[in-house]
């Protein structure tokens, strides 16, 4: 989950969003040199923004799981959009966002446009609410068929009908750790997944607990869980088996999913591993994913697997590097020759069918926006798969690792399966009954049971 879906920026994005968000706000003789929205001189620097038209006096409701203080950098992307058409961009963050969303489409409410973090949300919504989001623009559907791999244009498909543009996309497959706290203990970075539990038993030996982890997010609580059990199902299964599982053809308690969740539960479940400087292990479940590593930066954890928007929930001045506080590693494979990799991401949906909707829309799709995206987030944390995005206008080191790495067409991806199920289960009880697994201690095999039992 974009999933995944509940990031926090550590700083506010200053320097060149600061500007276009100033700009945004001057009236438009200081702003532009004297252009006006509404037929006046061509304004300075909007050629990208020419094919959008004159928007002024319209406005675009948007509706998100992105929610502060991330909001802020992502309201920023849309300034240059605003100012060079002229319409107004009402932006709604909400922790509620999937379970809210479905609420307003039923009752008539929709937003014009809504970044949906689960392929399997959209199609719950497509399907139990006909006609209700529009098929994408014909400007949209060409920019995702320019920037971006057939896969990801197919998570935003319901049925052949193409809905929803990608918007950001992120990597899950990743280990927190503290470079300085490794080299002090002399432990070395985990190639395998035997070297990962030989380390954390070698912490255990050493007088600690290798790993701290939360799974609380409002209504969303369990996701963080769900994004080990794919990881782990598809370093343990492999990529095809993870693909019947998402489409149902096994079910959700096949032996080798049952065997996948008691891998994570060696770690996760295990009192002498885990909650490192927050509890017990039932204390996972009340604990917000986004603090859930911070007791890495107080020496008390050694490890914490999130994905590479984590970055962004270390406390301000916290510096990320192989040299920094805190950096990342690959969750290692558990067979030598299967390294995949866990994605995530959003998709852009439309709610209206007006012109500025689908121009927005298209916008969000374009390398315009995702290059815009990239120079304001000046703190670094997102990335995205287009392929239009020039990667040297990413913040950090480490985005440009994980786009190189969600770019290269030899690498093997898999999207988020809780995303791609059904919302019933994807959103719903793989979330609830991973909440169950740890705060009850409820067994693998009727946890698993129960999710199987609640697939539409």
């Amino acid at each position: 989950m974009h999933s995944n879906t509940r990031r926090r920026y550590a700083a506010i994005a200053g320097g060149l969003g600061l500007a276009l968000a100033l700009a945004a706000c001057m009236p438009a003789d200081e702003a532009d040199g004297g252009g006006e929205a509404d037929g006046g001189e061509a304004k300075e620097n909007c050629e990208a923004y020419e094919a959008y038209g004159d928007l002024a006096g319209t406005t675009v409701s948007v509706y998100t799981s992105i929610v502060e203080p991330e909001s802020v950098d992502q309201e920023e992307s849309y300034a240059e959009f605003e100012r060079c058409t002229g319409a107004d961009i009402a932006y709604e963050g909400s922790r509620e966002f999937e379970a809210q969303l479905l609420v307003r489409v039923q009752a008539g409410n929709a937003p014009d446009i809504a970044y949906i973090p689960q392929p399997g949300l959209l199609q719950t919504i497509v399907e139990d609410f006909p006609d209700t989001i529009v098929p994408a623009s014909d400007g949209t559907e060409a920019n995702v068929d320019e920037f971006f791999s057939e896969s990801w244009k197919e998570y935003g498909t319901v049925d052949g009908e193409f809905y929803a543009a990608p918007l950001g996309a992120n990597m899950k497959s990743f280990v927190w750790y503290s470079p300085s706290m490794f080299t002090e203990a002399g432990y070395e970075v985990p190639e395998t997944w035997d070297d990962m539990i030989a380390l954390s038993d070698q912490i255990v030996a050493d007088g600690g607990k290798p790993w701290c982890a939360g799974i609380e997010s409002g209504d969303a609580t369990g996701w963080p869980a769900t994004d080990w059990v794919e990881d782990v199902v598809l370093r343990s299964a492999g990529a095809d088996v993870y693909d019947q599982w998402v489409a149902h053809e096994i079910p959700f308690n096949d032996p080798q999913i049952v065997e996948a969740l008691d891998t994570v539960g060696s770690i996760l479940k295990n009192p002498d591993y885990v909650n490192a400087g927050i509890g017990d292990v039932a204390s996972i479940a009340t604990t917000p994913w986004t603090d859930g590593g911070f007791p890495i930066l107080d020496g008390q954890c050694y490890l914490h697997r999130a994905a590479n928007f984590y970055q962004n929930q270390w406390p301000e001045g916290t510096q990320i590097g192989e040299d920094g506080d805190v950096f990342a590693f690959y969750l290692p494979p558990i067979e030598p020759d299967n390294k995949p990799v866990l994605g995530g991401g959003e998709f852009v949906a439309a709610f209206a069918d007006r012109p500025e909707v689908a121009a927005f829309q298209e916008f969000l799709s374009s390398d315009t926006w995702a290059n815009e995206k990239a120079k304001v987030t000046e703190v670094g944390g997102w990335v995205s798969a287009n392929s239009g995005l020039d990667t040297e206008n990413l913040a950090t080191d480490f985005d440009k690792l994980a786009a190189s790495v969600l770019g290269d067409p030899e690498t093997v991806i898999r999207f988020d399966a809780s995303d791609l199920m059904p919302g019933e289960v994807g959103a719903g009880t793989f979330w609830t009954e991973m909440v169950n697994w740890l705060a009850s201690d409820k067994p693998t095999e009727q946890v698993l049971a129960d999710i199987e039992a609640s697939w539409p």
